[in-house]
């Protein structure tokens, strides 16, 4: 409990997530900066667009945090390291046909 109130401290925000809430599946990362995340459901949103979703309770696990003004989202902790955001796969967008 006391490590999940030191990352809430660090969070601006952790919104509730609704039922239908997807999860955080892997990274997009160019030159190895995220810039976006794969979802459960198989869609890829960028950074910002996942931003707004979990702001909005859309993605389940993830709280928003700030680095000057740039808003981005961070894993809440629960106990399992599987499912924080550093330890998930880089994946690649499948180029549009």
């Amino acid at each position: 409990m006391e490590q999940y109130n030191l990352v809430k401290n660090t969070l601006d925000q952790i919104p509730q997530p609704g039922a239908n809430a997807k999860r955080i599946v892997g990274l997009v990362k160019e030159g190895g900066r995220i810039t976006g995340y794969k979802l459960s459901d198989g869609t890829f949103v960028s950074k910002p667009v996942a931003v707004s979703m979990a702001k909005q309770g859309q993605i389940a696990g993830v709280g928003i945090a700030h680095r000057g003004e740039t808003e981005y989202l961070k894993a809440i902790p629960n106990g399992s390291e599987n499912d924080n955001l550093g330890n998930l796969p880089s994946v690649s967008p499948e180029p549009k046909a």
